[in-house]
């Protein structure tokens, strides 16, 4: 799985996952954009963790609080030296979300399933309906991880210092051509376009269309370091609502080895909501 990663550690392949089904020190997590996909077969043994369900608020605009992540991984039976790889569909779009969230609050082990379901349902390998329960843990987390989470104030910054930004939007929406992604409305704006100096690379163009693996690391460098996006440089990351843009951030921090990457979760559906925030078209 190396393909020259800077961390390597961070990836599996189906295979590995395979052979670590029944393995106690292992949880395998299926995290979707199509929360019902879970339901109509899942790797075995894999516990779901629904990115809007189960990891938002329920009233703020924001994801659980460090309480409300213990009893969940407590509850999944998840123990502060568990490794846990998540996978999904859409290339992984909120398996690598899910990653951001358990990095944010401190968990050591963690993995993504290279190629997701679709490499999972390509090579036909076992799925099962039937949801498992694990013995109860009783998980710790640590403080937040500011290091890896851009805030509003953050992104102000980043465009009076002129540091990269990257916009892993379609071209269409960062050119503000396309305002409402179709069947998305709860990811709405009143405005459309790009924070000032952002650079456009789509998040699709980190992965292998044919099978929703990542690219080789030779690639991915050509592609972000091709359009400045340097590893000597300060990065935030955003899309609409963070999940597109914490797969850039995944591909950035651990394929890469950026070593300041921050993915900025209010994305356009704040910033294109904002009084006062700049947009360029």
């Amino acid at each position: 799985m190396s393909q020259s990663y800077a961390h390597p550690e961070y990836l599996v392949d189906t295979a590995w996952v395979a052979s670590h089904l029944d393995d106690p020190k292992v949880r395998i997590v299926e995290s979707d954009e199509d929360y019902l996909l879970y339901d109509t077969g899942h790797i075995p043994g894999a516990v779901k963790v629904d990115w809007f369900t189960t990891l938002q608020h329920p009233l703020r605009r924001d994801f659980l609080t460090k309480q409300e992540f213990e009893i969940l991984c407590s509850g999944l039976g998840i123990a502060n030296d568990t490794t846990v790889v998540f996978y999904g569909d859409k290339s992984n779009w909120f398996a690598c979300y899910a990653l951001w969230l358990f990095q944010y609050y401190g968990h050591q082990n963690l993995k993504i399933m290279d190629g997701g379901r679709i490499k999972w349902q390509q090579e036909e390998r076992p799925t099962s309906r039937e949801v498992p329960e694990y013995p109860r843990s009783q998980y710790r987390a640590k403080d937040p991880d500011s290091g890896i989470r851009a805030y509003r104030d953050d992104v102000f910054k980043q465009v009076e210092g002129r540091k990269p930004l990257v916009d892993v939007r379609s071209p269409q929406e960062y050119s503000g051509e396309l305002l409402h992604m179709p069947n998305y409305p709860q990811e709405g704006a009143t405005r459309g376009g790009h924070i000032p100096g952002a650079v456009n690379i789509p998040w699709s163009k980190a992965t292998n269309p044919e099978d929703s693996t990542f690219k080789s690391a030779a690639d991915l460098r050509q592609l972000y370091e091709g359009a400045d996006v340097l590893p000597n440089n300060e990065i935030i990351a955003y899309c609409r609502i963070g999940e597109r843009s914490s797969h850039t951030w995944f591909v950035l921090k651990y394929l890469l080895g950026y070593p300041a990457v921050k993915n900025y979760d209010g994305s356009w559906t704040e910033w294109g909501n904002l009084v006062n925030a700049p947009i360029e078209k």
